[in-house]
């Protein structure tokens, strides 16, 4: 998850021209690493692929993706963009563990802008507030996002919701500063 506050991503996030053009890679290129320069084995955008691939081919579960990245065939790991380990150049996925970290340090904005539904010709949107599944570790609260959807339950957006406060605060401040801004 974001690590910054919930109008820092608004700010960092893409914009819509990105969502409506280019291929994915080139659009989840222009989202940020969230990871430290040392110790990176696989670039941020092949990894972001490979879970994107295996979503779409049906993986629902971290486990899932991470048995479909494992059982990928060289030339879709290639296509990916998966780093090469040996001479003999043989690509090699990101484990379960690289994938699950890196797409929960992610921009959870930057995603679902990049990944979303734009609303234009939407009726109403609904805004929903929910803690994210597995990002709670020890004495750190689990990450709260607040998201937007269409009415036929596309995600729009979402962002973090910043600590010591809740998802009206954190809505009622991002209309407001959305409002002022425009």
């Amino acid at each position: 998850m974001c690590r910054q506050s919930a109008t820092v991503c608004l700010v960092k996030s893409p914009t819509r021209q990105h969502c409506a053009t280019g291929p994915l890679a080139e659009r989840l290129a222009t989202l940020a690493d969230p990871r430290c320069r040392r110790g990176k084995r696989h670039p941020f955008v092949a990894v972001l692929l490979i879970a994107c691939s295996a979503v779409v081919s049906g993986a629902r579960s971290f486990a899932a993706i991470d048995e479909w990245a494992a059982d990928a065939p060289q030339h879709v790991l290639a296509r990916l963009g998966a780093r090469t380990a040996t001479a003999l150049a043989v690509r090699v996925p990101p484990s379960g563990a690289t994938i699950r970290r890196v797409i929960k340090d992610t921009c959870p904005g930057g995603l679902a802008d990049l990944l979303g539904h734009d609303p234009a010709g939407t009726d109403t949107l609904a805004v929903d507030g929910k803690s994210a599944r597995g990002s709670r570790h020890g004495a750190t609260p689990a990450a709260h996002l607040l998201a937007a959807m269409t009415g036929t339950g596309m995600t729009v957006t979402q962002l973090r919701v910043p600590e010591k406060t809740n998802e009206i605060t954190c809505f009622a401040n991002t209309a407001f500063s959305a409002s002022s801004t425009a």
